[in-house]
């Protein structure tokens, strides 16, 4: 094999969850974490001096690194190994710190508040402090939320076991689940949840993906009321979280992560809802070529096979130096970085039992680096996991020059890069297709994931901001989450589906995710807001690439609509934009529709 599809775990800490090394490392932060605290107090009890300022800037940064690396590995170990018990007692130890660390930052942040105005500002004139002006005018406004520094102790401490103990609990659930799927010889295997889902959704026989698809609902249905407790407490601990730091409504503080306005989420959910038609089309169209009157829920990433033009399949070798070869295509620093990271392990990718499902990008900030996790099966749609979770890493990589304090990009312009990534290579195949019967497969693909931008994502938040306005009110039974479940996928799908997936709240990982609210809207926008950028592109290609990194270094240190003025000179507050950015797919709709209205069904 020429790429390795597997972690050099040892590389970052040597022995697994057991290694000493990692035990000495977290005692190493318990020690800064006292220095921190120390000189928190002497701030306080002197006037606040620019260069102690900094001083405690660099100590933040420097347990925040060393903690992020140390959980970061814990992590990645145990997605790779779910039957590793220790690991949660290893996560536990990582909280502990994590806790402390909150308790020390909610006291550096009411001591930051707590600065006159003008001295604020005669602070921030500081050569060195004024490249960080955004981060920490951010970090002073977030600072007059909360509460006193006794209450926010008390808050940090409870998280432990609130907060992100019942998102660890979900993920305990979920690494002993299985699913059964018995072949056409009657032997029946037990997969992993993440061998499941890919099994359901790519596996070119209906029969299968049904089978899979009956099993699988059954699975999460009987797990049901463990995971309707989970989400109940999970966000019903938020709401009151929010309430207490003066959110009025549950949407505040996830537009405030996401640096954003509602007015840009609105303009662009109303955008998708406006122009769904021509994806529409494609579904239907998509369920006569597979002999059916409508997609089911597990048909509708199905692969497509036309004559003797079978799914593209992919090596991990192949599909690693068609990434390259086509980032190349766009620019060769996007390619160079895409090499190294392959060449050098950073991707997790066999497919093999006892593996977490999904896909993800993390970093290593100790490092400069970052490590990728997913489950490759050769299916193309892999390769553009591939691609999206490489687009993350370089978002990263061509930023780790930057102020600590600037780096720290929110997720929907996270999900711009990877997107991007995704596009060149999906393009780049349907240029190069040697048939229509080809072209039409690769479209399929690339048009899977509209619907799911457009469709599944609009689902989750349609679900999700109704779940919350129930919430407020009272726990939400099993049954009605599946109600809530159901009536979002009807309105994002224009009811054009045979079946839906009433326990999709259960099975996404998404909902369940502690540090970061309304983990679904960021996708959407990611994909828009790249595909302006790839119209941009496409209109001036020379060069592009150096303007394209002017806008990933920009993205932790401004708004997403000033982003957008600078770079793209939009106006993201307004429908049109994104709307364009869906007209731009809604060409390769057409086009498939056109190809495949050729076709006998």
């Amino acid at each position: 094999m020429k790429y390795m599809n597997t972690w050099n775990l040892e590389t970052i800490f040597s022995g697994g969850t057991k290694s000493q090394e990692l035990q000495t490392k977290l005692t190493d932060i318990h020690k800064h974490i006292n220095e921190y605290q120390s000189l928190l107090t002497n701030w306080n009890h002197h006037p606040k001096s620019v260069d102690t300022f900094k001083t405690i800037l660099h100590k933040q940064e420097t347990i925040e690194n060393g903690l992020s690396q140390a959980a970061t590995f814990v992590q990645m170990w145990h997605d790779a190994y779910m039957n590793d018990e220790h690991a949660n007692v290893v996560k536990g130890q990582i909280m502990e710190l994590y806790s402390e660390v909150q308790k020390a930052t909610n006291t550096f942040t009411k001591q930051i508040v707590e600065i006159a105005e003008d001295d604020w500002q005669q602070l921030l004139a500081d050569e060195d402090l004024s490249e960080v002006a955004f981060a920490s005018n951010e970090m002073r406004n977030n600072g007059k939320r909360l509460l006193s520094e006794d209450e926010e102790e008390l808050i940090a401490e409870l998280n432990k076991d609130g907060l992100a103990a019942w998102s660890d609990l979900y993920d305990t659930v979920v690494s002993i689940m299985t699913i059964p799927f018995t072949d056409d010889k009657g032997n029946t295997t037990e997969l992993s949840v993440g061998q499941a889902m890919n099994r359901m959704y790519a596996d070119p026989d209906p029969k299968v993906r049904k089978q899979i698809f009956e099993n699988w609902e059954a699975a999460w249905s009987k797990n049901g009321p463990i995971f309707a407790d989970i989400l109940n407490h999970l966000d019903g601990y938020r709401i009151t979280l929010q309430n207490k730091h003066q959110y009025q409504h549950h949407l505040e503080e996830p537009l405030e992560y996401n640096r954003m306005t509602e007015d840009s989420l609105n303009a662009m959910w109303s955008a998708v809802a406006n122009n769904k038609q021509p994806f529409l089309d494609f579904i239907s169209q998509k369920a006569k070529l597979l002999g059916m009157e409508k997609l089911g829920w597990q048909d509708v990433d199905a692969p497509i096979a036309l004559g003797d033009v079978k799914p593209t399949d992919f090596t991990y070798d192949q599909a690693c130096d068609f990434v390259i070869d086509n980032f190349a295509s766009f620019g060769p620093t996007l390619a160079d970085f895409a090499k190294h990271a392959l060449e050098n392990r950073w991707v997790e990718a066999e497919n093999r039992p006892n593996k977490r499902p999904g896909g993800y990008c993390t970093s290593l900030p100790e490092f400069s680096e970052s490590r990728i996790f997913m489950t490759f099966t050769g299916s193309s749609s892999d390769t553009s996991t591939l691609a999206h979770e490489l687009g993350h890493a370089f978002h990263s990589h061509v930023m780790k020059d930057l102020p600590a304090l600037n780096r720290n990009y929110a997720m929907n312009v996270a999900e711009t890069a990877s997107t991007f990534a995704e596009t060149i290579i999906n393009n780049a195949t349907i240029k190069n297709a040697k048939s229509e019967k080809e072209k039409i497969t690769l479209l399929n693909t690339k048009l899977e994931n509209a619907t799911a931008m457009f469709m599944n994502i609009h689902a989750r938040f349609l679900f999700e901001n109704a779940f919350y306005q129930e919430r407020a009110r009272g726990v939400v039974s099993e049954k009605r989450l599946n109600e809530l479940m159901v009536e979002a996928q009807k309105e994002a799908y224009g009811d054009s589906l045979a079946n839906y997936h009433p326990h999709f709240w259960s099975s996404k990982l998404h909902f369940f995710i502690d540090d970061i609210p309304f983990y679904n809207f960021p996708y959407t926008f990611g994909f828009l807001f790249s595909l302006g950028i790839y119209a941009k592109y496409l209109e001036s290609p020379e060069g592009f690439e150096e303007r394209y990194i002017a806008l990933l270094r920009d993205t932790g240190s401004m708004e997403v609509e000033d982003l957008a003025k600078k770079h793209l000179g939009v106006d993201i507050t307004k429908e049109g934009f994104w709307a364009a950015g869906i007209q731009l797919m809604a060409k390769d709709a057409e086009e498939f529709m056109r190809l495949t209205e050729k076709i006998e069904h």
